[in-house]
């Protein structure tokens, strides 16, 4: 039977006429049986494990981005959305990677960010990078082509989703506004804007780069959103007195209905909906925070 089962054949190779011998002889077919058995696993498992890693790496992947709220969309891991993600994950701000290229998803999930593998202009693609609970989603293909769709496409499915497009041609960004991008940004012509006014003012130019880059020096250049229930709305900037409270200063106010009042006067009476641009250290900006309950 032991013969039989094992695949070995339906006889000895030679007759074998004591029981010690026959026991000796189902020992060995039994261990090589269980040997070949290892063997085939260990093989089998060789070839499998990295597909089991990987599908549970996904699954755990998706539960935490079915976690993440008013987070950021990067569509598009090139040379201009690292820049992008380096910055976010430097700041601490929750974002989700789209990428079409199997190989760079899997370098951009080796950097520990979130990612996850498709076109961006699907729209599958997009709630599973949470596009319904996102904040804001930046195109940063570089095809202007492909900004255009995801831009457009993105506008279809959410249409109070904030919308940042990169353009390179130069009729490219009357397409992006008419597909609804909110933002446009053409990175050669910042970059021509700042090699003109480094020759022309190269203070000022200085000036904004360490208030702009984080971390260079103490002061900071921040956004804040007015609430409802801030002690800053029905008042003049005067009466708060927040320079004096904080040490914060009020550069510009952003109004509810998108006028941009600059440069203040100490006048202006706040409403909620307003957002107002911050000048200060970040300890007092904190602060500022906390004293007058904006976010």
């Amino acid at each position: 039977m032991v013969i039989t089962v094992s695949g070995v054949g339906f006889g000895e190779v030679r007759p074998i006429l004591t029981p010690l011998a026959r026991t000796h002889t189902m020992l060995l077919i039994a261990a090589g049986t269980l040997a070949f058995a290892f063997t085939l696993a260990s093989f089998v498992q060789l070839l499998t494990e990295s597909e089991i890693l990987d599908f549970l790496g996904r699954q755990r992947m998706h539960k935490q981005i079915e976690k993440l709220n008013d987070h950021t969309i990067v569509a598009g891991y090139g040379r201009v959305g690292a820049l992008v993600c380096e910055e976010l994950a430097a700041r601490a701000l929750p974002f989700v990677v789209i990428e079409q290229s199997p190989e760079v998803s899997e370098d951009v999930r080796a950097r520990g960010y979130l990612c996850v593998t498709g076109d961006a202009t699907d729209e599958k693609v997009l709630r599973e990078a949470g596009f319904e609970k996102a904040r804001v989603i930046v195109s940063v293909m570089p095809n202007d082509a492909e900004n255009v769709f995801i831009t457009l496409t993105a506008r279809q499915t959410c249409a109070n989703i904030t919308i940042i497009a990169r353009a390179e041609q130069p009729n490219t960004p009357h397409k992006l506004r008419q597909a609804g991008a909110d933002h446009i940004v053409m990175p050669a012509v910042i970059g021509a804007n700042r090699i003109v006014s480094l020759l022309t003012n190269p203070g000022a130019v200085e000036f904004a780069e360490l208030v702009t880059n984080r971390g260079s020096v103490e002061i900071e250049l921040d956004e804040a959103l007015i609430q409802s229930a801030s002690p800053l709305v029905g008042h003049t900037l005067r009466d708060s007195d927040i320079k004096r409270r904080t040490g914060v200063i009020i550069v510009a106010i952003k109004r509810a209905d998108g006028r941009l009042e600059f440069p203040v006067t100490g006048d202006e009476i706040m409403a909620a909906g307003d957002r107002v641009v911050l000048l200060g250290r970040k300890s007092n900006l904190d602060d500022f925070r906390k004293e007058y309950r904006v976010t």
